[in-house]
């Protein structure tokens, strides 16, 4: 009996150990995989950054543009590693300036947040955009954080706010130096921010209608409320339907049926549904735009 149970046992021990030299090897593979997909994203980026700088050499020499840069990351392990290396690389390739969204998914304290931009102010020379958007990153840039950033750390100049609340630019405003700046995130939130201190917007619709958005800033800029109104209630359905799914998707196709480019996203992004397409241009068309 013992023999046979013995020889009965040789294939499933050798079956056994074959499986675990297989797991081994694919272990192996998937950290190969990794590290060439690490590898595929900063070459990717470089590709990226050296396009951007030869597209935006142009304008920049007319001194009408700035080039700023979003570096983050969200890995937890590697967040604050990986936003240093991308805002290094960004300085390097010369941009103007840094936006640094809120870490997404970790939901990290305060103190959390307040070390990690701390850290990555401290890593570069130039000046740097704060990003709090709850709604994407499921975290707000408390006003207390903002307000110890921009005390302790002279190269956080500003702030995009785009948590849709009006009362946050109060009391942002009450605790930052008065040239720290505050911008709304929203285009359909950009008067009611500016009548509270902000000094414009970083817009989705400046994409597609620049001069337009340009001329409600500046109206807002001159305290032309009524001018600045005026421009809002025009342009409110588009502001809104260009956010009908999710952005870029919609200010995309609105560009590419101008000629503009490619109606082309990035998995997990696709164009937009046809339903959504034919709504959002008929606000297009009712805006004087389409």
């Amino acid at each position: 009996m013992s023999l046979s149970t013995d020889t009965e046992a040789a294939p499933l021990q050798s079956a056994l150990a074959e499986i675990a030299n297989l797991d081994k090897a694919m272990a192996e593979l998937n950290d190969k995989i990794d590290e060439l997909k690490k590898r595929r994203d900063h070459l990717e980026r470089i590709a990226i950054e050296e396009m951007t700088t030869q597209r935006l050499d142009g304008v920049k020499a007319a001194g009408r543009s700035w080039r700023i840069e979003w570096t983050h990351s969200f890995s937890a392990p590697e967040a604050r590693k990986e936003a240093i290396e991308l805002s290094t690389g960004a300085q390097k390739a010369k941009a103007d300036a840094l936006l640094l969204v809120a870490p997404y998914y970790n939901k990290p304290s305060p103190e959390g947040m307040f070390q990690h931009f701390r850290a990555i102010a401290r890593a570069v020379d130039l000046p740097i955009m704060l990003y709090s958007v709850p709604g994407r990153c499921a975290v707000e840039i408390t006003v207390e954080t903002v307000e110890r950033l921009a005390k302790e750390c002279s190269n956080i100049r500003s702030l995009k706010e785009a948590g849709g609340k009006p009362e946050r630019v109060d009391a942002i405003r009450k605790v930052v130096p008065a040239d720290f700046e505050i911008l709304s995130g929203d285009d359909g939130m950009t008067v009611e921010f500016m009548k509270r201190g902000a000094r414009g917007v970083v817009s989705v619709a400046s994409n597609l209608i620049p001069a337009e958005v340009k001329a409600l800033v500046d109206a807002g800029t001159r305290k032309d409320w009524k001018k600045a109104e005026e421009l809002h209630e025009k342009y409110a359905g588009v502001f809104r339907d260009l956010f009908i799914e999710s952005n870029p998707g919609p200010v995309k196709a609105a560009m590419a049926a101008k000629g503009w480019l490619a109606n082309e996203l990035r998995l997990p992004l696709v164009p937009i549904t046809e339903g959504s397409r034919e709504k959002l241009f008929r606000t297009l068309k009712e805006a004087g735009l389409a």
